[in-house]
């Protein structure tokens, strides 16, 4: 039988309301912030149900509706499996096909938090100044059609307005997705959309909207018909919307919530004033190994990033990596850096997570440039080999693959017909926006990363 509300074993679902906007239903989301913030919900309850909205696919959105809005998360370790039933989300749409509806739940004074996870390439940002790339399809589309939104970034400017309008207290706005200083970022798009439209509006949302940035840390995998079986035997129900994920979790957000929030604190989530030590920290340690891993693997044919880590020399590069981000961090509140990186090491060796490569390098266009690019503009005066390594793996695997799940696929690929023997990383460093100045003009680091690419010539 498919999962329902007749599994449900938890709190009075119709008992709580909704107080949470989620754009973004996808694994992650349901294997992180939802669970945390039921774990919130249950230490100390309040009007915390979440409205989950899926952008493009309502696939999701149907799924979901068919279970009552519950799903199963099953988490993998050295213990064996155990599974938790979700039911914490109240409400779920597909803004594609219900727009006006999400808007008005965007307008609804219960909406107090608005959280986001949508991935690097969804907001819009250009790569050459770090503001709004108004070339981008839903900014485009948003600018032209203010009233019909597409993009994540037009959905906030217009609930906003319509917040304004009504002259209610605007929702806090919570980025989760793996920028550095996600809230400055995400806020610097909403106001220059925000500017583009109405001037009036952006002074407002200038002076009174608050953007928290967060980072977000759990390895999930994509799920498979496994993850489904698996799941099924642990809860005795059928669930198609059902993830697997390891035993480490960490959220740590900066605390400013004018409107409230849940007690996601006493959920295990680290409420600090400023975040970005510990997203640096996860962007160059974790993100960027697992970048070189996932580069690694489809250089070497193998699938899963406990598959690399498997073997000793490409575990080695690994490690090698992580001290050489480590030492372009400062000290991280309560963080010992060499235990975390153990930790780390075993995160990605974990035998029961099977976390394909070829996932991880997806969008890394859109990756690189936090998590290698600006430890290694740091790092020149040392250097930088080991980024300067990683950046060389990259370029390999897609000489290898010849193919390219990214935003700029099509001058990824063209980059890799034009390598010469010579200087084969030169139409890579000439992409508009993606290498920094520092690094594209030294003429030692790009010889570094050709050092990288003819390390794998054989393979290319």
């Amino acid at each position: 039988m498919r999962l329902s509300q007749a599994d449900w074993r938890g709190f009075d679902r119709a008992a709580l309301r909704p107080g949470i906007l989620h754009l973004g239903l996808g694994a992650f989301h349901r294997a992180h912030q939802a669970v945390l913030t039921q774990a919130a919900v249950e230490a100390e309850p309040g009007p915390w149900g979440i409205v989950a909205v899926n952008l493009r696919s309502a696939q999701v959105v149907r799924d979901l509706a068919a279970q009552d809005g519950l799903f199963s998360v099953v988490t993998r370790g050295a213990n064996g499996d155990s599974a938790l039933v979700v039911g914490v989300t109240r409400g779920w749409l597909c803004a594609a096909e219900a727009s006006d509806a999400v808007l008005a739940h965007l307008a609804d004074p219960d909406i107090r938090v608005v959280t986001l996870t949508v991935t690097e390439k969804a907001y819009g940002i250009d790569p050459a100044t770090g503001g709004l790339d108004r070339t981008h399809p839903s900014v485009a589309a948003d600018l032209a059609r203010p009233d019909r939104p597409t993009g994540p970034l037009g959905f906030l400017v217009q609930g906003l307005r319509r917040r304004r309008e009504a002259g209610v207290a605007p929702f806090t706005v919570l980025c989760c997705d793996n920028l550095p200083a996600n809230g400055r970022v995400l806020r610097r798009l909403v106001l220059e959309l925000a500017e583009a439209l109405d001037p009036d509006l952006a002074l407002w949302i200038g002076a009174n909207v608050a953007f928290p940035s967060s980072m977000v840390d759990r390895i999930v995998p994509a799920a498979t018909d496994d993850t489904r079986a698996r799941a099924g035997a642990l809860i005795g129900a059928e669930d198609v919307l059902a993830v697997e994920t390891e035993p480490f979790i960490q959220w740590v957000i900066e605390d400013r919530f004018p409107q409230g929030r849940p007690a996601w604190d006493r959920a295990g989530a680290v409420m600090v004033r400023d975040v970005e030590p510990y997203e640096k920290m996860k962007l160059r340690l974790l993100n960027g190994s697992h970048t070189l891993i996932a580069h690694l693997g489809i250089l070497h044919g193998l699938d899963y990033v406990r598959d690399v880590m498997a073997v000793p020399e490409l575990a080695a590069q690994v490690h090698d990596h992580m001290k050489a981000a480590a030492a372009t961090l400062d000290p991280v509140p309560g963080i010992d850096l060499d235990a975390y990186m153990d930790q780390l090491i075993a995160r990605f060796a974990n035998p029961a997570i099977a976390h394909r490569t070829i996932q991880i390098a997806m969008d890394s266009t859109q990756k690189l440039p936090q998590r290698i690019l600006a430890p290694a503009v740091q790092a020149l005066p040392q250097g930088a080999d080991a980024f300067a390594h990683a950046v060389g793996v990259w370029i390999a695997a897609l000489a290898h693959r010849g193919q390219a799940d990214d935003p700029r696929a099509a001058e990824l690929i063209a980059a890799v017909a034009a390598m010469s023997q010579d200087d084969p990383s030169a139409p890579f460093f000439a992409l508009p926006g993606l290498f920094p100045a520092p690094l594209a003009e030294s003429r030692a680091w790009r010889d570094r990363v050709n050092a990288a690419i003819h390390g794998f010539r054989g393979r290319t």
